[in-house]
């Protein structure tokens, strides 16, 4: 949350870190993966590669993978040395409003284009049906009330895999084609059938709904923006003072 500098893949005894928060907890995956690239690397290049430029390039080998675009990675981040659970805590929450969502980008130096075409990698992966209760028996506090802005179909649908009073760790696709990188995010969040509370915000301002129409369609300009916008994240503030960790999961002694 300092910057790229990979200081979600430190790991803390007192369950202190980034990865323990709300946010992360139980939702990312992959660490293994990154300990097993690092450890290769540091086979054939010892104390060459960051984990920092880990994370860049294999977020972009994963885009790829699933179908979606390429963008060139630049390179020479250095490895942080903090890790605070209350600093992932201020990551957008899936409940914000559009404008708190543009200030928190903003506040990173990225525009409302860059929040939108970002939003579009919620074309893969999933989420849990903690991340939307609240739009589904408890919307802006109301007892029993669901989202109005939420399509039918999809609240019944919603409301099966996550049954009120039931723990909500079931998971949900975040779009249909969860494991392909597509517009079908946008189709979906147009057609009101967003997953999360920040996915139908999008609607809830100009800007965003032109720019989600424009994304929605067949050979929209969805790819190249969305890989011009991840180096421009990519680039948030580099650790001018870090280190080349020999394991992602800690600092080096």
């Amino acid at each position: 949350m300092q910057g790229c500098d990979a200081s979600v893949l430190l790991s803390s005894p007192f369950n202190t870190a980034e990865k323990d928060s709300n946010a992360n907890k139980n939702s990312l995956r992959g660490f293994e993966e990154i300990e097993g690239i690092k450890a290769a690397l540091e086979s054939s290049c010892p104390g060459i590669v960051s984990c920092a430029d880990i994370l860049a390039l294999t977020a972009r080998d994963a885009t790829v993978k699933a179908g979606g675009p390429s963008w060139s990675v630049p390179l020479g981040r250095k490895d942080g040395f903090v890790s605070l659970q209350a600093e992932a805590d201020k990551l957008p929450a899936p409940f914000m409003s559009y404008t708190q969502l543009a200030a928190s980008f903003a506040a990173v130096g990225l525009s409302e284009q860059d929040m939108v075409v970002l939003s579009g990698a919620h074309t893969i992966g999933r989420a849990q049906c903690g991340s939307v209760l609240s739009r589904l028996y408890h919307f802006n506090g109301v007892t029993n009330l669901t989202d109005p802005s939420m399509d039918k179909k999809l609240v019944k649908e919603l409301k099966k895999k996550c049954p009120h009073g039931v723990q909500p760790g079931n998971f949900l696709p975040m779009d249909p084609t969860k494991n392909t990188f597509d517009y079908l995010y946008f189709t979906s969040v147009l057609a009101k059938r967003g997953l999360l509370g920040s996915d139908a915000q999008l609607l809830n301002s100009p800007v965003g709904l032109d720019l989600v129409t424009k994304y929605s369609q067949p050979g929209s300009p969805f790819f190249s923006d969305f890989a011009a916008a991840m180096v421009r994240m990519g680039s948030i503030q580099w650790a001018t003072q870090g280190e080349v960790r020999t394991n992602c999961s800690q600092i080096n002694s």
